[in-house]
Order: C-alpha cells, then sequence, then structure tokens
C-alpha cells in the first residue's frame, strides 16, 4: 500500500514498540496512582496530583532535559542502573520507552481515576460484607467495574507515546534504528530536499494507527460496559 524505505519501516515498527512498551511498564504505576488519588485523602495528595500532571503543562524539552539530567549515565539514578544492572537509557530505545511513558503518564492516570471514581462505592462495601478482604475486591470488583476507564487510559497512553517527539529527541537524540521514531523521522524528512513525499507517507500511517487504537478502544471499552454494567 505504501511504498515505504527499510528506514521507514524501521522507524514505525520502533515506534510502535517504543509506545507499547511504555504502555504497558506505566500501566501498573497508573493503576496505583489513580487509586490512590481517588480514593485517599492525605497531605500532599494536591502535591502529588500535580507533579503527577507536569509533564502537561511543560515544555516537553524541559521534561526531556531533567531525564538526561537524572537517568543518563552520569546522572544519580542512570549511573546506579548502569553500575548496578547494566541499564541504559540515555541514547537508547529504552530511554524513548521511558521518555514516551513520563509524558503520557498523566493521561493514563486521568482517565482511570475517573473511572475509580464513578464507581459505586456500595458495591465494594457490599463484596467486604461477604467475607472478602480489601485485595480480593479491589481485583474482583474495582478492577473490572473500572476496565472501560482503564482501557481508555491505555489507548491514550499510546497514542500519546507514539507521537511523542520532544522530552524523546532531547533524552535519546534522533538515532536511525535506535531512537529514531515516526515523530524523528517525519522531522528529519522535512528538513532535507525532496523529503516532503517520504514525510507524508509516515504522516498517513501515523494516522492510521492512531485511528486503529481509537476504533479498537472504543470496541473494548464497549465489550466491557456490556459485561460489567450490562449497557
Amino acid at each position: 500500500m505504501f511504498n515505504l524505505t527499510p528506514e521507514e519501516w524501521t522507524a514505525v515498527h520502533l515506534s510502535l514498540r517504543i509506545a507499547l512498551v511504555a504502555t504497558v511498564c506505566a500501566l501498573p504505576f497508573g493503576i496505583a496512582v489513580a487509586w490512590l488519588l481517588a480514593r485517599k485523602d492525605f497531605w500532599g495528595k494536591s502535591l502529588l496530583d500535580g507533579i503527577v500532571h507536569l509533564p502537561l503543562v511543560l515544555p516537553p524539552v524541559v521534561t526531556g532535559y531533567l531525564l538526561l539530567i537524572w537517568f543518563g549515565r552520569r546522572g544519580p539514578i542512570g549511573s546506579f542502573l548502569d553500575q548496578t544492572f547494566g541499564i541504559v537509557f540515555s541514547f537508547r530505545w529504552t530511554g524513548a520507552a521511558l521518555a514516551c511513558g513520563v509524558m503520557a503518564f498523566p493521561l493514563l492516570v486521568r482517565a482511570i481515576r475517573l473511572s475509580f471514581e464513578a464507581i459505586d462505592r456500595r458495591l465494594e462495601d457490599a463484596a467486604s460484607t461477604l467475607g472478602a478482604g480489601g485485595f480480593w475486591v479491589f481485583l474482583t470488583v474495582t478492577l473490572p467495574l473500572a476496565l472501560p476507564g482503564i482501557i481508555a487510559g491505555m489507548v491514550l497512553c499510546f497514542a500519546k507515546a507514539l507521537g511523542e517527539f520532544g522530552a524523546t529527541i532531547t533524552f535519546v537524540s534522533n538515532i536511525p534504528g535506535e531512537t529514531q521514531t515516526i515523530s524523528a523521522a517525519i522531522y528529519t524528512l522535512t528538513q532535507v530536499p525532496g523529503g516532503d513525499a517520504a514525510a507524508m507517507r509516515l504522516v498517513i500511517i501515523s494516522v492510521i494507527i492512531a485511528l486503529a487504537a481509537l476504533v479498537a478502544s472504543e470496541w473494548f471499552a464497549r465489550r466491557a460496559g456490556m459485561r460489567y454494567h450490562g449497557d
């Protein structure tokens, strides 16, 4: 359908892998933070909420620079991970996944938090009175009821990660085959003579992938709603 070059296909595959890894790795943290913000009152809750949503209002370049400072090979966290576990983020595709996950995390948390807040607490109380423990209630009642919101959050996270550019290029640069995502490839192609056609092909691919993700999200959300809410 599209006569993409091997380098362009590599950018597409790399973007999909980075977005998927970013979404999967961010999901458990997103669920935990969303539940904490939705169900608990504690000192510093507003501060935590602000920190979670900070990537939405900060320039992406600032977020990428902070990641480079903290997770670079000379950074406090990056140096520890490199020397202890041999894990390197800076200028690697794993660093791109980290940057995309950080930038998309607020959208993931927001969608899941709203889903938790919409759950009728009486259903959880009923399960508790029948002898279910707190974790079992969360696993068998809360999570299934929140599933549409979790799916929506995952799709938003995936879409944001797929299109992330500023933080990624600042943290891991624009290395073909390693960190050059679709967004970075489009930017590169627009800077060279005769690259407009190739850039347009990647733009169309991006639109198709994003649209397919949204359609799939709507379908899964409807299925989850029919199963757990009887809609």
